[in-house]
């Protein structure tokens, strides 16, 4: 029963202290904005797909006229045991846009730069691990196309992979 009392007291403590706060924080106004960022600012940043950034440059590059190459393009539909692997194909093959870029002097190399940046990030930060399934296929083995055909399958992919 001596339990009981003291741990009623500190209950009553516990009350006091946090009840006495709570008006505080809703008489000065401060409050409700507590409360707002708490409940959604965290839920917007979980919301937001990890490759957000890489979407916002493939669209910036997607139109440019001055890169021409052929590269291995993954099927937007493999299997979602391979997706990772279709990702780590994409962004390999950004690198040869890169080169190419070098070479011709592109005007949206640096675009292409931030895609392959920001997928190698995302890949060391989230420790992304695939093992090798039977079902799928390395870059090398998926067919050449060209390089809008290649970044709207890669805009799929990420889309798919953003659901």
């Amino acid at each position: 029963q001596n339990t009981h009392l003291k741990s009623g007291c500190l209950q009553y403590q516990l009350y006091r202290l946090l009840n006495s706060h709570c008006f505080c924080l809703l008489k000065n106004g401060m409050g409700p904005i507590i409360f707002f960022l708490c409940a959604y600012v965290p839920k917007t940043e979980a919301g937001r797909c990890k490759w957000a950034a890489v979407l916002e440059d493939l669209e910036r590059i997607k139109t440019s006229k001055d890169i021409d190459v052929s590269l291995y393009t993954a099927n937007a539909d493999e299997d979602e045991e391979c997706q990772e692997l279709v990702m780590r194909c994409f962004f390999l093959e950004t690198a040869v846009i890169i080169q190419e870029c070098h070479i011709k002097n592109c005007s949206k190399t640096q675009d292409v730069w931030n895609i392959w940046k920001n997928g190698n990030e995302s890949f060391e930060k989230n420790k992304l691990t695939s093992t090798k399934s039977e079902k799928c296929k390395e870059c090398e083995e998926y067919e050449e196309k060209n390089f809008a055909e290649f970044v709207q399958n890669f805009v799929k992919v990420i889309q798919r992979d953003c659901k």
